[in-house]
């Protein structure tokens, strides 16, 4: 098995909801690879969760080589997420929160925790660690995700203007 492989993740959001962007930046054996996209109409949550999602889709092709990843992310709605596994009390029940509201970005959450089987299923001995990192405090990935994910918002903008 290799070694840890870090991923920063970001989402932006020009207005919320609105257009916006996600970066996801992967490190490993002196590698660095960044996946971005956007979406024309989103929100900061949802971008910042889908860069998770691209994220965990990586894992998946690395966790037979790999036994120990770490996501750095500026959201503490993600992190959260994760670390307290708030997806799966959500899914219990029936995607509501605690306050009987409608959980938002269900696809998402539904998508995040098929992943994670997949990824526990290839490679029980995987340790996914979720990290929560103070947003534009000079962390030099979290800065390249954060430009990234607002180059994206832009394109989603223009793209948007143009419809």
């Amino acid at each position: 098995m290799g070694n840890k492989i870090n991923i920063y993740t970001d989402g932006s959001c020009s207005k919320n909801p609105g257009p916006g962007g996600w970066a996801t930046l992967i490190i490993y054996e002196n590698k660095v690879t960044c996946l971005s996209g956007y979406e024309v109409e989103s929100t900061n949550n949802r971008m910042e969760l889908i860069a998770v999602v691209e994220a965990l889709k990586e894992i998946i092709k690395k966790c037979n080589k790999y036994k120990a990843f770490e996501i750095f992310s500026d959201s503490a709605y993600v992190v959260n997420s994760f670390k307290n596994r708030w997806m799966y009390n959500w899914k219990s029940s029936g995607w509501k929160t605690k306050n009987g509201r409608d959980v938002k970005n269900i696809d998402l959450w539904k998508q995040s925790i098929k992943l994670i089987s997949m990824i526990n299923n290839k490679n029980p001995e995987c340790e996914i660690i979720f990290t929560k990192i103070k947003g534009h405090s000079g962390i030099t990935y979290n800065e390249i995700v954060d430009k990234l994910a607002k180059e994206e918002t832009l394109k989603a903008s223009k793209e948007k203007g143009s419809g």
